[in-house]
C-alpha cells in the first residue's frame, strides 16, 4: 500500500505526456499533476532510466520514450479490443438476429476488424479487413462524432476529401459537420443505403479512458424489414454493447 501513491503518480505522469502533442517542461508537469518539483524530477528520472521517458536536454522538456511505444505496440499485437469485443458481438447477434460488426478508424476510413454474421441474413461488403469511407458508414460517423472538431477538420479539410457512393454521403464539409451534430444529439449514428442498397445500420462509438473513440459497434439490417419500434430496440442493443465494451477496456462515456 505504501507504493500505491507512487504508482498512481507515475501513471498520471505518463498519461499526461500521452495527452500532449509536444514534450513538456518538468515545471509544467509538476503544476498539472499538483506534485512537488522534487517528486516530479524523481519520477522523471526513474522513467527515463527505464526508457519510458526521453529528456530533451536542449529544450529542457520531457516526452514519451521508446519503451512507451513498445508497450503500445504490444497492446496492439495482443489485440485485446477484438478479444473482449468478439463475445459481446456474438451475443448482440443472438439477441437481435442481425449482422454485427466492429470497426476502427484508419485515417478517413473505417477498417472492419470483427464481423459476426446472423444466420439467414444478407451477405455484407463489410468483411474483416475491408476499408470504407468513414463518412458513409454508421460506425464511422459514430466515431467521427466523438472526435474534437479540429481533428475532424484535419481529416476533412475540404469537399474533395469526402467520398460519395452511388450518390450517398455528405458532399460538403458543412454537411458532414451537420450530420455529426445530429449524431451527437440523438446519441447514435444511422446510415441508410449508403453502403449497400436496401440495408441500414445503427452504431455507437466505443471510448477509451480519455474519451477518444477507439472503435464503433454497429448492427446492419434490411431497411424495409424493420419498423420504428424494432429499430429502437436495435439502437438500445447496440448502445448496451458499446457501453459494456467501453467499460471493459476502462473507457469513459
Amino acid at each position: 500500500m505504501a507504493n500505491a501513491p507512487a504508482a498512481r503518480h507515475t501513471l498520471d505522469l505518463l498519461t499526461l505526456l500521452a495527452r500532449h502533442t509536444e514534450p513538456l517542461p518538468a515545471g509544467a508537469i509538476a503544476r498539472e499533476l499538483g506534485l512537488p518539483r522534487s517528486t516530479t524530477y524523481h519520477l522523471l528520472a526513474v522513467l527515463r532510466d527505464h526508457g519510458f521517458v526521453t529528456h530533451l536536454e536542449e529544450e529542457r522538456r520531457y516526452g514519451l520514450g521508446v519503451a512507451a511505444f513498445e508497450l503500445g505496440s504490444a497492446y496492439q499485437r495482443q489485440a485485446p479490443l477484438q478479444r473482449i469485443a468478439r463475445p459481446l458481438l456474438g451475443r448482440l447477434v443472438d439477441s437481435t438476429t442481425h449482422n454485427a460488426h466492429l470497426a476502427v478508424l484508419h485515417g478517413r476510413d473505417v477498417l472492419y476488424v470483427i464481423e459476426e454474421r446472423a444466420p439467414g441474413r444478407p451477405l455484407l461488403v463489410t468483411d474483416v479487413g475491408v476499408r470504407l469511407p468513414a463518412s458513409l458508414t454508421a460506425s464511422g460517423l459514430a466515431m467521427l462524432a466523438e472526435l474534437p472538431p479540429a481533428q475532424v477538420r484535419a481529416l476533412f479539410p475540404h469537399k474533395d476529401s469526402l467520398v460519395q457512393r452511388d450518390g450517398h454521403g455528405p458532399t460538403t464539409v458543412s454537411e458532414l459537420r451537420r450530420e455529426l451534430t445530429a449524431v451527437r444529439a440523438r446519441g447514435y449514428a444511422v446510415e441508410d443505403d449508403s453502403v449497400s442498397a436496401g440495408l441500414s445500420s445503427v452504431a455507437r462509438a466505443v471510448l477509451d479512458h480519455t474519451g477518444h473513440p477507439v472503435a464503433g459497434v454497429a448492427l446492419t439490417f434490411p431497411r424495409d424489414g424493420v419498423d420504428d419500434a424494432e429499430r429502437k430496440r436495435l439502437v438500445a442493443a447496440v448502445g448496451r454493447a458499446a457501453s459494456t465494451l467501453t467499460a471493459r477496456i476502462g473507457g469513459v462515456r
